[in-house]
């Protein structure tokens, strides 16, 4: 098939080369080698043209420009009007991008407010550079003397006062330089005395009120109710009596703790609905409540619940109180932004003590060595510690963002835990002014009302979405998502809750005057029922008896039940 040639002169230098192939030859040797697909050409004008989704972000090829900017296809909307068809690229139109310096967009801004004229800002036409615009909005030639806030100009249209000057440096005394001021300018703008005067008859009036007065604190007085203040070994009524078949002395909480069934008896005294209710420390042989009618009761819990005592020392509705560790003393924080250190027995106020902000909540150090310390939440975000030996502040805790509802201590007393109306809770160290904790979430609510748990171990807070949030007291202070109780209805109350001594139940009351109990292990509703008028406010149960509850309502009344 392939004939040799030869090249070269003589016979020496020959070389032999093979003959090229023939094209029929070549065709079927490649065919041979490669079996590939035919090349189909597009015929005439046809091209393949790939579609592109206008909302689309990203390509996954390289497209040409006719591909970018080809007319979109398929039907239109009919039902889009025309405004809505026009293309846009902001909520009001379509903006086309125009260059402007900076520095000269603000020099006419700065101009039209100085001296209110601009340039018109007309783009194109014969006006442009030509024409300013006046505050009244009309167009006119430029003048001469139109200069920019940026151009020195002698006359400024609104600098007619006349400046103080003394540019000499060697008059150290008068030297005034760019600082000297205007003159007849007044820097401190006081009213004369006349002047004064008529607007503190205009705020006088304002108020309704004649000449305004110093407030004066309220004369407190205290008025007990029994003849018979101490027993026949001359002890006290703060003693407990030892012949009501429970030893209240004891430490032991009762074995087993039952549900109460039937209402016992109802203290009614109070002119006002309930704000607050506390049992003596330890014994729980009284009972001590804060009314809105400003006064403060003690009543006897066992034998005759006679009225023992009333205080009256507050010139408007007492918000909270609070027992020192012997019951000796007690502490009331009123709307009349005073806090007052009463004396259980006799009645006598101790002392006074004011932030001049109104005290939400208020309790001692519970502390057998701190019993002259106690903290107090105020409506300014603050919580005050106050010395009841000296009535000085020693200590502020400034953190919260809202109006402090509820301190509670925890730990063996080291910590404290606070709530606020900013929908966190606050953990402190005692005497460090800087939170160790702070449990904040999106899904929290403000939680106005918080009871520990005997054992020490868990923190019952009362939400405003109508549950009941435990977190753990210790270390952590995690919140215990298995542990929600609801079923109630107590938003914008801060309705109290109790735990059963024997921490089998949960009692809480609600906005309807309904007192309800869960079970703690299962956090079952057991029972419910109507206690109240109107807003139960308060529930404490007893903790020496396995069944006996009191609660409080804003109807005035406080009731016993068993």
């Amino acid at each position: 098939m392939q004939a040799l040639q030869t090249y070269g002169d003589s016979d020496d230098e020959q070389v032999t080369l093979p003959e090229p192939p023939t094209s029929s030859e070549f065709s079927l040797k490649t065919n041979m080698q490669i079996c590939a697909a035919p090349i189909v050409l597009p015929t005439g004008s046809e091209e393949c043209i790939n579609h592109i989704d206008p909302s689309a972000s990203e390509v996954t090829f390289n497209p040409k420009f006719e591909e970018l900017f080809s007319p979109m296809v398929g039907p239109e909307n009919p039902f889009k009007t025309q405004q809505q068809q026009a293309a846009r690229n902001m909520l009001s139109g379509y903006v086309e991008p125009a260059y402007v310096s900076e520095f000269q967009f603000e020099n006419q801004r700065r101009t039209f407010n100085s001296f209110g004229y601009a340039l018109d800002p007309t783009v194109g036409g014969l006006a442009e550079g030509t024409k300013v615009v006046t505050t009244t909005g009309q167009s006119e030639d430029v003048n001469a003397d139109a200069k920019t806030v940026f151009e020195s100009t002698k006359l400024r249209p609104l600098d007619k006062r006349k400046r103080k000057k003394n540019n000499d440096p060697s008059d150290i005394e008068g030297f005034l330089g760019p600082w000297g001021g205007f003159v007849d300018e007044q820097r401190v703008m006081k009213p004369s005395e006349e002047e004064a005067a008529e607007l503190e008859e205009l705020a006088a009036k304002r108020n309704k009120k004649g000449k305004p007065t110093e407030e004066k604190p309220i004369e407190e007085k205290s008025i007990l109710h029994i003849s018979d203040s101490v027993d026949y070994q001359g002890r006290s009524f703060l003693h407990p009596p030892q012949d009501v078949g429970v030893n209240l002395k004891s430490d032991s909480p009762p074995e087993r703790c039952f549900l109460p069934k039937a209402h016992i008896h109802t203290w009614s005294g109070h002119s006002k609905g309930i704000a607050a209710i506390r049992w003596f420390p330890r014994t729980a042989h009284l009972l001590l409540s804060a009314s809105m009618d400003c006064r403060i009761k003690l009543w006897e819990v066992y034998n005759e619940r006679r009225c023992v005592r009333t205080y009256h020392g507050h010139k408007q509705a007492v918000r909270d109180i609070c027992f020192n560790n012997s019951g000796k003393f007690f502490l009331s924080a009123a709307y009349d932004r005073y806090i007052k250190l009463w004396d259980t027995e006799t009645g006598q106020v101790v002392r006074r003590f004011s932030s001049r902000k109104i005290p939400y909540c208020v309790k001692f150090n519970p502390d057998k060595n701190k019993q002259h310390l106690f903290v107090a939440g105020t409506s300014d975000k603050k919580i005050i510690c106050w010395d009841t030996r000296s009535g000085d502040i020693v200590q502020e805790y400034d953190r919260h963002l809202g109006a402090v509802n509820s301190i509670t201590f925890v730990d063996d007393n080291r910590r404290f835990v606070t709530t606020s109306d900013d929908k966190s809770l606050r953990v402190w160290e005692w005497d460090i002014p800087v939170d160790m904790k702070y449990i904040a979430d999106p899904t929290m609510h403000s939680m106005p009302a918080v009871t520990s748990a005997p054992n020490g171990k868990w923190l019952a807070c009362q939400s405003m979405d109508n549950k009941i949030v435990i977190f753990s007291a210790l270390n952590r202070f995690k919140i215990n998502r298995k542990k929600t109780f609801t079923g109630h209805m107590v938003a914008g109350y801060a309705c109290t809750l109790d735990f059963s001594p024997d921490l089998s139940y949960l009692v809480s009351g609600d906005a309807d005057g309904k007192c309800y109990i869960w079970d703690w292990k299962t956090t079952k509703l057991y029972k419910k029922w109507k206690a109240h008028d109107n807003v139960c406010i308060s529930v404490l149960w007893h903790p020496h008896e396995p069944s006996k509850l009191v609660t409080a309502g804003w109807d005035g009344l406080i009731k016993y039940w068993d």
